[in-house]
Protein backbone atom coordinates (compact mmCIF):
# COMPACT_ATOMS: atom_id res chain seq x y z
CA UNK A 1 0.00 0.00 0.00
CA UNK A 2 1.28 3.72 -0.51
CA UNK A 3 0.55 5.63 3.19
CA UNK A 4 -1.56 8.54 3.41
CA UNK A 5 0.79 9.75 6.56
CA UNK A 6 3.92 11.10 6.59
CA UNK A 7 7.37 10.04 8.74
CA UNK A 8 8.31 11.71 11.25
CA UNK A 9 10.55 11.57 14.55
CA UNK A 10 11.43 12.88 17.99
CA UNK A 11 13.50 11.32 20.67
CA UNK A 12 14.60 8.16 18.14
CA UNK A 13 10.61 6.96 18.20
CA UNK A 14 9.17 6.91 14.99
CA UNK A 15 6.04 9.59 14.66
CA UNK A 16 2.79 9.77 12.02
CA UNK A 17 1.67 12.93 10.86
CA UNK A 18 -1.31 13.39 8.24
CA UNK A 19 0.39 13.36 4.76
CA UNK A 20 -2.31 15.93 3.92
CA UNK A 21 -1.20 18.74 6.38
CA UNK A 22 0.68 21.58 4.77
CA UNK A 23 4.06 23.34 6.28
CA UNK A 24 3.32 27.36 7.00
CA UNK A 25 5.74 28.84 4.59
CA UNK A 26 5.51 32.28 6.44
CA UNK A 27 6.77 30.57 9.70
CA UNK A 28 9.48 28.18 8.90
CA UNK A 29 12.46 29.13 6.96
CA UNK A 30 15.93 26.74 5.99
CA UNK A 31 19.87 27.31 6.24
CA UNK A 32 22.99 26.63 6.16
CA UNK A 33 23.72 25.32 10.24
CA UNK A 34 26.69 24.40 11.84
CA UNK A 35 27.19 20.80 11.68
CA UNK A 36 29.15 20.00 15.33
CA UNK A 37 27.06 22.62 16.91
CA UNK A 38 23.62 22.24 15.54
CA UNK A 39 23.39 19.70 13.19
CA UNK A 40 24.86 16.68 15.13
CA UNK A 41 23.02 17.54 18.62
CA UNK A 42 19.89 17.61 16.94
CA UNK A 43 20.29 14.21 14.75
CA UNK A 44 21.70 12.14 17.89
CA UNK A 45 18.42 13.08 19.84
CA UNK A 46 15.99 12.59 17.39
CA UNK A 47 17.20 10.12 14.47
CA UNK A 48 16.72 6.34 15.24
CA UNK A 49 20.21 5.90 14.27
CA UNK A 50 21.11 8.28 16.87
CA UNK A 51 24.09 9.49 14.55
CA UNK A 52 25.69 11.57 11.97
CA UNK A 53 28.08 10.56 9.03
CA UNK A 54 31.07 12.02 7.79
CA UNK A 55 29.45 15.59 6.41
CA UNK A 56 29.71 18.01 3.31
CA UNK A 57 27.26 20.10 4.46
CA UNK A 58 24.53 21.06 7.10
CA UNK A 59 21.37 22.12 6.56
CA UNK A 60 18.14 23.13 9.03
CA UNK A 61 14.59 23.49 9.17
CA UNK A 62 13.86 26.78 11.13
CA UNK A 63 10.66 27.95 12.61
CA UNK A 64 9.17 31.10 14.53
CA UNK A 65 9.44 30.40 18.49
CA UNK A 66 8.84 31.90 21.55
CA UNK A 67 9.84 35.53 21.94
CA UNK A 68 10.54 36.26 18.42
CA UNK A 69 13.33 33.09 18.25
CA UNK A 70 14.14 30.27 15.73
CA UNK A 71 13.86 26.87 16.70
CA UNK A 72 15.39 24.26 14.87
CA UNK A 73 13.37 21.80 13.46
CA UNK A 74 14.29 19.62 11.08
CA UNK A 75 18.42 18.80 9.83
CA UNK A 76 19.60 17.95 6.86
CA UNK A 77 23.07 16.77 6.33
CA UNK A 78 24.65 15.50 3.01
CA UNK A 79 27.23 13.23 3.98
CA UNK A 80 30.15 12.14 1.95
CA UNK A 81 28.91 8.28 -0.41
CA UNK A 82 29.62 5.25 2.07
CA UNK A 83 31.38 3.98 -0.19
CA UNK A 84 33.08 5.95 -3.65
CA UNK A 85 31.97 2.91 -6.01
CA UNK A 86 28.54 3.80 -5.30
CA UNK A 87 29.06 7.44 -7.28
CA UNK A 88 29.85 6.02 -10.70
CA UNK A 89 26.96 3.08 -9.99
CA UNK A 90 24.16 5.10 -8.91
CA UNK A 91 24.69 8.82 -10.40
CA UNK A 92 27.41 7.80 -13.45
CA UNK A 93 29.60 10.46 -12.38
CA UNK A 94 33.54 9.71 -12.49
CA UNK A 95 34.61 11.70 -9.70
CA UNK A 96 33.65 10.80 -6.27
CA UNK A 97 33.68 14.37 -5.23
CA UNK A 98 31.02 15.40 -7.48
CA UNK A 99 28.11 13.28 -5.69
CA UNK A 100 27.48 13.17 -1.85
CA UNK A 101 24.58 10.71 0.19
CA UNK A 102 21.86 12.28 1.97
CA UNK A 103 23.16 11.03 4.90
CA UNK A 104 20.29 12.42 7.35
CA UNK A 105 16.81 13.69 6.85
CA UNK A 106 14.92 13.88 10.07
CA UNK A 107 12.04 16.81 10.84
CA UNK A 108 9.88 16.66 14.18
CA UNK A 109 6.10 15.16 14.39
CA UNK A 110 4.54 19.07 14.87
CA UNK A 111 5.87 19.98 11.35
CA UNK A 112 3.47 19.71 7.99
CA UNK A 113 3.23 16.74 6.20
CA UNK A 114 4.64 18.15 2.78
CA UNK A 115 7.80 19.48 5.14
CA UNK A 116 10.29 16.77 3.93
CA UNK A 117 9.59 18.06 0.25
CA UNK A 118 9.45 21.56 1.10
CA UNK A 119 12.63 21.54 3.19
CA UNK A 120 14.57 19.48 0.75
CA UNK A 121 14.16 21.38 -2.51
CA UNK A 122 15.55 24.61 -0.91
CA UNK A 123 18.45 22.55 0.72
CA UNK A 124 19.47 21.31 -2.61
CA UNK A 125 19.31 24.92 -4.17
CA UNK A 126 21.36 25.50 -0.58
CA UNK A 127 23.91 22.66 -1.46
CA UNK A 128 24.70 23.80 -5.04
CA UNK A 129 25.23 27.32 -3.54
CA UNK A 130 27.78 26.23 -1.17
CA UNK A 131 29.21 23.10 -2.74
CA UNK A 132 29.08 24.03 -6.60
CA UNK A 133 30.94 20.76 -7.34
CA UNK A 134 28.34 18.70 -5.98
CA UNK A 135 25.90 17.98 -9.01
CA UNK A 136 23.93 14.62 -7.47
CA UNK A 137 22.84 13.25 -4.27
CA UNK A 138 22.40 9.88 -3.51
CA UNK A 139 19.78 8.84 -1.13
CA UNK A 140 19.04 5.66 0.29
CA UNK A 141 15.87 3.86 1.76
CA UNK A 142 16.21 0.85 4.18
CA UNK A 143 13.28 -1.31 4.08
CA UNK A 144 14.09 -2.81 7.14
CA UNK A 145 11.70 -3.25 9.91
CA UNK A 146 13.56 -2.77 13.27
CA UNK A 147 12.36 -3.65 16.51
CA UNK A 148 13.78 -3.16 20.42
CA UNK A 149 14.57 -5.57 22.94
CA UNK A 150 11.05 -5.30 24.02
CA UNK A 151 9.76 -6.17 20.71
CA UNK A 152 8.57 -2.47 19.82
CA UNK A 153 8.87 -1.37 16.19
CA UNK A 154 11.29 2.03 16.65
CA UNK A 155 12.08 1.96 12.93
CA UNK A 156 9.02 0.45 10.88
CA UNK A 157 11.07 0.34 7.16
CA UNK A 158 10.32 2.51 4.21
CA UNK A 159 10.90 2.77 0.53
CA UNK A 160 11.88 5.93 0.19
CA UNK A 161 8.44 6.87 -1.13
CA UNK A 162 9.64 10.91 -0.10
CA UNK A 163 12.19 10.69 -2.90
CA UNK A 164 9.52 9.10 -5.49
CA UNK A 165 7.03 12.25 -4.81
CA UNK A 166 10.34 14.33 -5.55
CA UNK A 167 10.82 12.97 -8.82
CA UNK A 168 14.07 11.14 -8.28
CA UNK A 169 15.53 8.06 -10.58
CA UNK A 170 14.98 4.57 -8.54
CA UNK A 171 18.33 2.89 -9.57
CA UNK A 172 17.70 -0.38 -7.80
CA UNK A 173 18.99 -1.97 -4.35
CA UNK A 174 22.81 -1.89 -2.92
CA UNK A 175 24.35 -4.87 -2.47
CA UNK A 176 23.17 -7.47 0.03
CA UNK A 177 25.12 -7.86 3.04
CA UNK A 178 24.99 -8.52 6.78
CA UNK A 179 24.36 -6.25 9.74
CA UNK A 180 25.59 -6.79 13.31
CA UNK A 181 22.57 -5.73 15.34
CA UNK A 182 22.97 -4.27 19.19
CA UNK A 183 20.29 -5.63 21.84
CA UNK A 184 18.05 -2.47 21.19
CA UNK A 185 17.92 -3.20 17.76
CA UNK A 186 20.50 -0.57 16.57
CA UNK A 187 22.54 -1.99 13.81
CA UNK A 188 26.30 -0.95 13.85
CA UNK A 189 27.96 0.79 10.74
CA UNK A 190 29.65 -1.51 8.26
CA UNK A 191 32.47 1.46 8.16
CA UNK A 192 32.33 1.76 12.16
CA UNK A 193 32.55 -2.48 12.49
CA UNK A 194 35.54 -1.50 9.36
CA UNK A 195 37.51 0.89 11.96
CA UNK A 196 37.19 -1.24 14.85
CA UNK A 197 38.72 -4.60 12.94
CA UNK A 198 41.42 -2.82 11.76
CA UNK A 199 42.35 -0.20 13.84
CA UNK A 200 41.68 2.73 12.01
CA UNK A 201 41.70 6.39 12.59
CA UNK A 202 38.01 6.66 14.78
CA UNK A 203 37.87 3.51 16.03
CA UNK A 204 37.68 4.82 19.13
CA UNK A 205 34.46 6.25 19.00
CA UNK A 206 33.31 3.55 16.99
CA UNK A 207 33.87 1.70 19.97
CA UNK A 208 32.85 4.17 22.81
CA UNK A 209 28.79 3.60 20.89
CA UNK A 210 29.36 0.32 21.35
CA UNK A 211 30.20 0.79 25.11
CA UNK A 212 27.60 3.05 25.47
CA UNK A 213 24.99 0.54 24.53
CA UNK A 214 26.23 -1.71 27.10
CA UNK A 215 29.13 -3.63 25.27
CA UNK A 216 32.25 -4.88 27.76
CA UNK A 217 34.89 -2.58 26.90
CA UNK A 218 38.00 -3.75 25.42
CA UNK A 219 40.77 -5.55 27.36
CA UNK A 220 44.29 -4.28 27.46
CA UNK A 221 45.86 -5.97 24.87
CA UNK A 222 42.26 -7.03 22.82
CA UNK A 223 42.76 -6.17 19.26
CA UNK A 224 38.90 -4.97 17.62
CA UNK A 225 38.69 -7.78 15.69
CA UNK A 226 38.59 -10.58 18.68
CA UNK A 227 36.72 -7.61 20.93
CA UNK A 228 33.73 -7.73 18.02
CA UNK A 229 34.22 -11.74 17.63
CA UNK A 230 33.59 -12.18 21.42
CA UNK A 231 30.71 -9.78 21.57
CA UNK A 232 29.19 -12.05 19.13
CA UNK A 233 29.79 -15.04 21.22
CA UNK A 234 28.27 -13.62 24.34
CA UNK A 235 25.04 -12.83 22.40
CA UNK A 236 25.40 -9.36 22.96
CA UNK A 237 25.68 -8.52 18.67
CA UNK A 238 23.23 -10.55 16.31
CA UNK A 239 23.85 -10.90 12.74
CA UNK A 240 20.61 -10.25 10.42
CA UNK A 241 20.64 -10.68 6.71
CA UNK A 242 20.07 -7.18 4.14
CA UNK A 243 18.83 -7.84 1.14
CA UNK A 244 20.10 -4.02 0.54
CA UNK A 245 18.58 -0.31 0.16
CA UNK A 246 16.48 1.00 -2.22
CA UNK A 247 18.61 3.77 -3.88
CA UNK A 248 17.39 6.82 -5.59
CA UNK A 249 19.43 9.09 -7.61
CA UNK A 250 18.79 13.28 -7.36
CA UNK A 251 20.41 14.75 -10.51
CA UNK A 252 20.90 18.86 -9.59
CA UNK A 253 22.50 19.98 -12.92
CA UNK A 254 21.63 19.13 -16.60
CA UNK A 255 25.19 17.66 -16.80
CA UNK A 256 24.52 15.45 -13.68
CA UNK A 257 20.89 14.56 -15.90
CA UNK A 258 23.15 13.32 -18.90
CA UNK A 259 25.58 11.62 -16.84
CA UNK A 260 23.20 9.52 -15.26
CA UNK A 261 21.30 7.98 -18.63
CA UNK A 262 23.59 5.24 -18.32
CA UNK A 263 22.12 4.40 -14.59
CA UNK A 264 19.31 1.85 -14.49
CA UNK A 265 15.62 3.40 -14.13
CA UNK A 266 13.27 1.52 -12.60
CA UNK A 267 9.85 1.38 -11.35
CA UNK A 268 9.48 2.86 -8.19
CA UNK A 269 9.14 0.08 -5.06
CA UNK A 270 5.89 0.22 -3.25
CA UNK A 271 5.41 -0.12 0.31
CA UNK A 272 3.02 -3.31 2.26
CA UNK A 273 3.16 -2.28 5.58
CA UNK A 274 1.15 -5.34 6.14
CA UNK A 275 3.42 -7.73 5.47
CA UNK A 276 4.69 -9.67 8.43
CA UNK A 277 8.13 -9.88 6.62
CA UNK A 278 11.44 -7.89 8.29
CA UNK A 279 11.51 -6.51 4.42
CA UNK A 280 8.63 -3.88 3.88
CA UNK A 281 9.01 -4.03 0.44
CA UNK A 282 5.91 -5.25 -1.59
CA UNK A 283 6.20 -8.80 -3.05
CA UNK A 284 5.51 -7.88 -6.37
CA UNK A 285 9.21 -6.33 -6.56
CA UNK A 286 11.05 -8.69 -4.84
CA UNK A 287 9.20 -11.38 -7.13
CA UNK A 288 10.38 -9.44 -10.03
CA UNK A 289 14.04 -8.76 -8.76
CA UNK A 290 14.15 -12.64 -8.24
Amino acid sequence: MITTRSQRWRDRRCRWVPGASEIDPRRFSVDVIDTVKQAAPFVRQHHYAASIPVTRLSVGLFRNGAGGRSELAGVCVFAHPVNNASVPKSAGLADPRSACDLGRLVLLDDTGGNAETWMLSRAFRLLRREKPEIVSVISYADPIRRTDERGQVFMPGHVGTLYAVMGSRYTGRSSPRTDLIMPGGQPISSRAISKIRNDECGQRYAADQLVTAGARARRIGEDGASWLADLERIGFLRRQRHPGNHVYLFPLTRAARIAARGVPSLPYPMLDRSAPAVDVTALPLLARAA
